[in-house]
């Protein structure tokens, strides 16, 4: 081979080299900030097929999707000094390039940082019982934090949720004790609103059965009859006075009568005869 094929054949391969080094293609969901001897030219590009200078541009690619960031469990001193460990979700995504690649050395480590800092200061001053209560209230103010201290960075958070909040046994155990205590109460209120409302009906029922006497008589006789289709067995139940009143009417009549027709003009039934009278001995 004579040399100035190897010549040329050593300034195409070159070439080549030089063209595979320039290409750079950016995808829909990324933007490139190109520098240029150090110094960051026109903005951020893409998507597309675009050509640089070979050592002496240099291009950053910048992923523009929602990123879902896991904030590790943090220990947290509530401010009623309770213990509790608490981890979160946050999702944000970069809305300016540049800053992201210009102001801070990596947005996804400074991001992170920030959202563990901020977990810590906002449930720190919060009660345990508005951690477990109010957890949409923290979640937007974690998130307006968070977002307002990324903002230099081109870094917008859109949503923070406080995942899961691990309590203390001893805690969980007191918390388990005071629902129960909770559940009790509410039970005696509601057996004591039954009994007061079962009062006022026997109150209301003994007040019509005073006006009606007869009432309490047929109310006696329907006990009677359900407590003998149950059991067929003797059955021996005080009877009032006032049931037997107009039995002995009746009955005390008919014997006045009988009395009457066996009797003297007067009514009045005669002398028995004394049969011993005509036996007696004569005197001496």
């Amino acid at each position: 081979m004579s040399p100035g094929l190897i010549v040329v054949a050593v300034i195409v391969f070159v070439l080549v080299l030089l063209f595979m080094a320039s290409v750079r293609i950016v995808q829909e969901y990324e933007r490139g900030v190109i520098f240029r001897l150090g110094r960051v030219i026109a903005g951020a590009k893409g998507p597309g097929l675009f050509f640089i200078i070979p050592f002496i541009d240099r291009m950053v690619k910048v992923n523009l999707q929602t990123v879902t960031l896991n904030v590790p469990a943090q220990d947290v001193i509530t401010r009623d000094n309770v213990t509790v460990r608490v981890d979160a979700v946050v999702y944000f995504n970069v809305v300016e390039s540049v800053r992201a690649v210009v102001n801070v050395q990596n947005y996804l480590f400074a991001t992170s940082q920030v959202c563990q800092t901020t977990l810590r200061s906002v449930c720190g001053t919060a009660e345990l019982d508005e951690l477990l209560a109010e957890r949409e209230r923290l979640n937007a103010e974690i998130q307006t934090i968070v977002d307002e201290l990324t903002e230099p960075w081109g870094v917008k958070v859109t949503l923070v949720e406080l995942k899961d909040v691990n309590l203390p046994q001893e805690i969980q155990r007191a918390m388990a004790r005071a629902a129960e205590a909770e559940r009790d109460r509410r039970a005696k209120i509601i057996n004591a609103e039954g009994e007061f409302q079962a009062a006022q009906k026997l109150s209301d029922a003994a007040a019509v059965i005073a006006e009606h006497p007869i009432a309490y008589q047929l109310r006696m006789l329907q006990t009677v009859t359900e407590v003998a289709a149950e059991k067929n067995s003797t059955l021996v139940l005080p009877i009032p006075i006032e049931l037997l009143g107009p039995f002995q009417s009746a009955f005390g009549d008919r014997g006045g009568t009988a009395d009457r027709s066996a009797g003297g003009p007067d009514g009045r039934s005669p002398a028995p005869a004394d049969p011993s009278v005509g036996d007696l001995p004569p005197a001496n």
